[in-house]
């Protein structure tokens, strides 16, 4: 298998052959991978959220915020294309724009990676305090910390498995859902005729254009993950073709399920019928009037535990592989991060080091900033990839055609809209985590000229 790196000029005799990423995964293992690090259920805690925002309009605001996303699951598939490594964001940036750029961006990248399983273990620890109070915080997160580093080290394969057992889960209890919400429409009809059907989409007395568009940046945050596909792009079979379908179908099956499910939530909880208790938890609200509290309990266990899991353990996967292309190109220690395990093939020493700081993370982090802080990271990325993909195709590549350089200009646009609404604290803790990354790359002995160059 050829690797993303150039071998030495006179490469060095040796028994034992180079250990390199083994290309085991297929298309639709890379869709649910994509699926599951996403969470098949992941607009189900924005759907209080951003049904005040935009004012009852949720299935909209997820539609609208699929197509932004699609521009850039567009870019993020043609450069896997053209650059099939498991560097990622990192990979693109560095080779089209500049290294300086692309080290940047693998740095924020990081921090994107290592903040969302945190944020799973943390989601993941408090569901369980529910159910079992007794058992302290720092015991369910130890615990799944260690489920997750645990399953990642058995290597691509065994992750894949585990990721089709998630995603056959997640949905089994959605469709148990849906027959719930269809028996609860039809005991309980709604009046209104055809025009109650259409209110989740269109309502005329409460459609406001600029409570959508705020609606929207919210719904955005239920795509970000998808871009974790092309960091595995060195363990996938005919990675050209397969990232891009992977990534695209990853987005439009996320917009359509999440849409479905938000629809049908709208149909049984009105916008203006009252308001949720809770508006982080409302469709377990929704799902406790269609069918009961134990339907509320099932869709409170699926939303925030085995999704979580799903998630956490898909971020750490791909954390570690991110780490992985940057030790090869000796942007960090290659020692250290840039070593595979002989009996796995997988980057063993970066999955522990992840494990351990989602362990002192899980600890210590305020959960809001966290969140934002992560949505700073991912956002980065995507302006990043998007002027990427416009430079070596349209630029370079010389492609002026309309469906060349139009994904990526919306794209970059709209991810930037969406980084300006952020807070300023996340701004600045993300800025300082740039800096501390700059300072890092420029003290190092041959600075940014370490980054070598990959091979088409």
């Amino acid at each position: 298998m050829p690797t993303a790196i150039s071998p030495p000029p006179v490469p060095a005799v040796s028994c034992t052959p180079e250990l390199t990423l083994k290309r085991s995964l297929k298309l639709w293992d890379l869709v649910i991978y994509g699926i599951i690090l996403i969470s098949p259920t992941a607009a189900l805690p924005l759907f209080g959220v951003v049904s005040k925002e935009a004012r009852g309009h949720v299935v909209t605001t997820l539609l609208l915020a699929m197509v932004a996303m699609l521009f850039t699951a567009i870019s993020y598939g043609r450069m896997a294309s053209a650059y099939p490594s498991a560097g990622s964001a990192f990979t693109y940036v560095g080779r089209e724009l500049d290294r300086r750029a692309g080290y940047l961006v693998g740095w924020s990248m990081v921090m994107d990676y290592l903040l969302c399983p945190i944020l799973c273990v943390t989601i993941c620890s408090k569901a369980c305090l529910k159910f079992l109070p007794l058992v302290p915080y720092w015991a369910w997160a130890a615990f799944f910390v260690l489920l997750f580093t645990g399953l990642n080290l058995r290597g691509i394969k065994a992750s894949s498995r585990t990721n089709t057992w998630l995603a056959g889960a997640m949905s089994a209890v959605v469709v148990i859902l849906f027959a719930a919400i269809g028996r609860y429409l039809f005991v309980h009809p709604a009046g209104g005729g055809a025009a109650f059907f259409l209110r989740p989409f269109y309502d005329p007395a409460t459609f406001s254009f600029g409570s959508v568009l705020g609606g929207t940046a919210i719904a955005v945050l239920t795509y970000v993950g998808f871009d974790g596909i092309s960091t595995l792009s060195e363990e996938v079979e005919n990675p050209r073709r397969n990232v891009l379908l992977a990534t695209v179908l990853t987005c439009l099956f996320t917009g359509i399920f999440s849409g479905l499910q938000i629809y049908l939530g709208q149909l049984v909880w009105p916008y203006g019928s009252g308001s949720f208790p809770d508006e982080v938890t409302a469709y377990v609200d929704v799902a406790s009037r269609a069918g009961g509290a134990w339907l509320g309990w099932l869709v409170n266990c699926v939303t925030f535990l085995v999704a979580s899991i799903g998630s956490g353990m898909g971020a750490q996967l791909a954390s570690a592989r991110l780490l992985y292309s940057m030790g090869r190109d000796e942007v960090i220690p290659r020692k250290f991060f840039g070593a595979l395990s002989p009996r796995t093939q997988t980057p063993s020493n970066n999955v522990l080091l992840t494990g351990a700081l989602t362990m002192v993370g899980a600890l210590t982090l305020n959960f809001d900033l966290t969140c934002e802080m992560m949505n700073f990271g991912a956002l980065i990325a995507f302006m990043g990839v998007n002027l990427a993909a416009l430079v070596h195709y349209s630029v370079r590549g010389r492609d002026r055609r309309l469906v060349s350089w139009l994904p990526p200009v919306l794209g970059c646009a709209i991810c930037f809209l969406v980084w300006l609404g952020l807070g300023k604290p996340a701004k600045i803790v993300g800025g300082l985590w740039l800096l501390a990354g700059l300072i890092y790359g420029a003290c190092r002995k041959g600075g940014f000229r370490m980054m070598r160059d990959i091979p088409m």
